[in-house]
């Protein structure tokens, strides 16, 4: 059985849609970019959408727009992928990381809130001599399963911090019934090919800031403001744009998103239910206050006395393709270079790391797929 990490799930409205503007002289900031960024604003209730041409360039324009620059301090995790770090240091901001809640992976508010009080203990080793002061939060919504976005707000209205919610893996997640991505000051989505919808490459920016809209518009513009011309920029800016191929790819696949959603839940509860059957792996955990996971990802993870890393080449030797889920951010090398970070420094997050591995997952994915990982997965762990 040939199985894919992942697959889009596109159809033939999808594909006349790229066609219809192929046909047109417009390639970029056209009607279908103005379409894709009205529809978030109807799914979402956010008044203003700004489309981009992936998720870090929205999370990047969201730390500008919230005024972070050299030396300021932004509370983040280090369990997520390396963009939601990165956009800080583009400008040269510092992230200060705290550790996770060990079910979901997400910012751990009580940590959190002892970071706001008290910094000091959570600055790096290095890098943060000569830091300002705290600015932000910056939560991430792991695996398409939001983050306790009410205890993180407390913290941050309390201490006027702004709140940058990267929902990059959750597109039509509910958190208390309120949608992933409106749960903080700026939201960010992002549409690679193995996301809930997507555009090959993509973002979108949501916000009720008009002021930091006007900005984030001008921003991923090259700067240019409304009422400059062709060549006048008012600001320094980037070519963060999206092309219109891509915008009317993500304005069809919204048409559907529903069922994009519901053949994803699909092939989770399949995954659960057999999973259920299978000592020493764990299903992901759903928290209470998460009222509708997004299926980006699913992540097992194994229990300690199991070589993750053994399973996954048992695995990929029998055809079924696993990515280890997520390798912690503090241990990249230019963070290990830059801040000094060494291993233990956030036992939990580097224990997920150790211990998570992706399953073959998609919208497409088929019963008897689940079945055959499944049934491999159990062989192997029985073998073992």
């Amino acid at each position: 059985m040939n199985i894919s990490m992942s697959s889009p799930d596109l159809t033939e409205a999808d594909r006349q849609a790229v066609m219809n503007v192929i046909n047109t002289p417009i390639l970029s900031m056209g009607k279908y970019t103005a379409d894709f960024e009205a529809a978030f604003c109807a799914y979402t209730g956010a008044k203003y959408a700004i489309s981009v041409n992936s998720g870090t360039a929205g999370l990047h324009l969201c730390v500008r727009a919230a005024g972070l620059g050299a030396g300021d301090l932004v509370i983040t995790t280090p369990f997520s992928f390396v963009a939601s770090t990165n956009a800080l240091l583009f400008e040269n901001a510092i992230p200060i990381f705290v550790d996770v809640d060990p079910r979901t992976g997400n910012m751990n508010p009580e940590l959190a809130a002892q970071a706001v009080k008290n910094i000091e203990p959570f600055l790096p080793r290095k890098g943060a001599e000569k830091h300002g002061n705290l600015k932000a939060l910056l939560p991430i919504d792991v695996f398409g399963q939001p983050a306790d976005m009410d205890a993180i707000n407390k913290i941050a209205k309390e201490h006027h911090l702004k709140v940058i919610e990267d929902s990059c893996e959750a597109l039509g997640a509910t958190y208390q019934n309120r949608p992933a991505g409106r749960l903080g000051d700026f939201g960010i989505f992002a549409f690679y090919p193995n996301k809930q919808i997507t555009t090959g490459e993509g973002g979108m920016i949501v916000t009720d800031d008009e002021q930091a809209a006007k900005l984030m518009r001008a921003l991923r513009n090259q700067g240019r403001a409304p009422g400059d011309t062709w060549l006048q920029h008012t600001h320094l800016g980037y070519n963060y744009r999206i092309d219109e191929m891509s915008a009317a790819l993500g304005a069809s696949q919204m048409t559907r998103l529903e069922t994009l959603l519901s053949k994803r839940e699909q092939v989770a509860a399949w995954y659960e239910a057999r999973l259920a059957e299978i000592p020493g792996v764990e299903a992901p955990f759903i928290a209470s206050t998460t009222t509708r996971v997004s299926w980006f990802v699913y992540v097992i993870r194994f229990d300690p006395k199991i070589s993750r890393d053994e399973m996954a080449k048992k695995l990929t030797a029998r055809g079924i393709p696993v990515r280890p889920y997520f390798l912690p951010i503090h241990l990249q090398p230019y963070m290990v270079e830059k801040f000094g970070y060494r291993p233990g420094d956030f036992p939990i997050t580097e224990d997920l790391g150790q211990r998570g591995l992706a399953l073959p997952f998609s919208g497409v994915m088929t019963e008897d797929e689940v079945d055959y990982t499944c049934s491999v997965l159990r062989e192997e762990l029985t073998e073992g």
